[in-house]
């Protein structure tokens, strides 16, 4: 009968070792200097380029040229052989108005026509660089995902003399542009896009323009693009 007080302290004990265990703080194991070597981090995009179409529709504005201001609009079809290189095809179109300097000049007070042209269509082709791929919070609620991309463009642009005569200019095109993709599902994209397109200009009208003129087109636009199915 003795021995049934101290069975019982014992089976106690044991059933109380778990719980002073657990009570006790965890102890962290010092496992030495991670190289940089030994880190192999891969991430899977959620939104993945790569192997897809992407066809696009964007408005934008010209607001740059010192004597028209221009709103435009273009349609993109283009291919992404992968992640970080893609190919583009694109046409726009808009029209040139007259700003506030050219309307000035012309008034009564200077009676001056400057040699202006105005945009009305374009045609290119090109290649996009696209290095990074980057997510960002906002407001703590919702993880953006987007991408940083290059694009270097070959084409022709067509523009007409403001004078009256109206006189049409076809020049070949050199474009460099940066813009972002921000990713609002699987197949949609907002994408937004700085441009600098160089014409080489050939014009006649007036002794200070006669022969090459070169001129800048530079655009700032927004569209959304759609993505093809995934291969």
């Amino acid at each position: 009968m003795r021995r049934v007080p101290f069975a019982l302290a014992a089976l106690g004990a044991l059933a109380g070792t778990p719980a002073l265990a657990q009570d006790e703080p965890l102890k962290t194991v010092d496992i030495g200097v991670v190289q940089d070597s030994d880190i192999n981090v891969v991430q899977k995009l959620l939104y993945p380029k790569a192997g897809r179409t992407e066809l696009g529709f964007h408005l934008g504005w010209q607001p740059f040229d010192a004597f028209t201001t221009t709103p435009m609009a273009a349609i993109t079809f283009g291919g992404h052989p992968s992640e970080t290189l893609g190919w583009e095809l694109g046409v726009g179109g808009g029209y040139g108005l007259k700003n506030g300097t050219l309307t000035k000049i012309e008034g009564p007070a200077y009676g001056v026509s400057p040699d202006a042209y105005r945009y009305l269509a374009s045609a290119w082709g090109g290649v996009q660089w696209a290095p990074i791929y980057a997510k960002m919070s906002f407001m703590g609620r919702k993880v953006i995902h987007h991408d940083v991309y290059g694009t270097l463009t070959a084409g022709a642009t067509m523009e007409q003399a403001v004078l009256p005569d109206h006189t049409m200019a076809v020049a070949p095109t050199l474009g460099a542009g940066v813009g972002m993709r921000f990713f609002l599902n699987d197949k949609t994209t907002l994408r937004v896009q700085f441009k600098d397109d160089v014409l080489a200009e050939y014009r006649s009208k007036t002794a200070a323009t006669q022969g090459l003129f070169i001129k800048q087109d530079a655009s700032i636009t927004a569209g959304i693009t759609l993505l093809g199915k995934r291969t």
